[in-house]
């Protein structure tokens, strides 16, 4: 028996996405994934909501916004607040006994992508790097992610990186079933096979109308 597994996606509680954890979840099983982790920007509420709705496994993550670009929590217990350092943010993803995943490292065109300084700060700590993302416009940027991987020994994932539901499922690793445990994960995930399908580039319009219809009914 294996899981199909995706390791980075957001609910409405990110503020460029509107997908519910009720919608997030029916459309999980909809597609047939049967391990997430949901990621969301500097939170771990939505996480928490998922993973009470959800009878798949579901860990807790967060896309947590350093002062050197994003860097990825997963199995944390507690959401991490964004704007520290990304050696402070990994270290205290470590505290809590969880995991650092590096998410789109060398995607050109997104803003929030760590900084080389950042990610040789936040490299000894790393365990996973994100070589194939959805998201990504252009291959030579998974791939560089990928030979990057490769260079340092860390374990790899292919994520969606959804903000909408019709992203889940596209993108996901099958891998084999594990004990709930970090060191379980770790262990899996190194025998996962990565499953990848990329979306429009389209798709960051939608995103970016979210944030600012978002940012304007807050307003309002």
């Amino acid at each position: 028996m294996t899981l199909k597994a995706d390791f980075h996606m957001h609910t409405h509680f990110s503020p460029d996405s509107e997908m519910s954890p009720e919608q997030l979840v029916r459309r999980c099983k909809k597609v047939g994934l049967t391990c997430i982790a949901v990621t969301d920007h500097n939170t771990t509420e939505g996480a928490f909501e998922v993973r009470e709705l959800a009878d798949f496994r579901v860990i807790i993550g967060e896309e947590v916004g350093t002062s050197e670009g994003e860097v990825t929590g997963l199995f944390l217990e507690e959401t991490i607040p964004s704007g520290l350092t990304p050696l402070e943010t990994a270290k205290r993803i470590k505290d809590q006994g969880g995991l650092v995943s590096l998410p789109h490292p060398f995607d050109r065109f997104r803003r929030e992508v760590i900084t080389r300084p950042g990610l040789e700060e936040v490299l000894p700590f790393a365990d996973i790097v994100e070589v194939f993302n959805s998201r990504n416009n252009m291959d030579a940027d998974n791939r560089k992610a990928y030979e990057f991987a490769e260079k340092h020994g860390l374990l790899t994932s292919g994520v969606s990186d959804a903000h909408t539901t019709i992203e889940l499922g596209r993108t996901y690793v099958d891998m084999p079933v594990f004990d709930g445990t970090p060191e379980g994960f770790k262990t899996a995930l190194a025998q996962g096979t990565i499953h990848g399908r990329k979306m429009t580039p389209l798709i960051h319009a939608v995103t970016t109308f979210t944030k600012i219809k978002k940012r304007l009914l807050r307003r309002r």
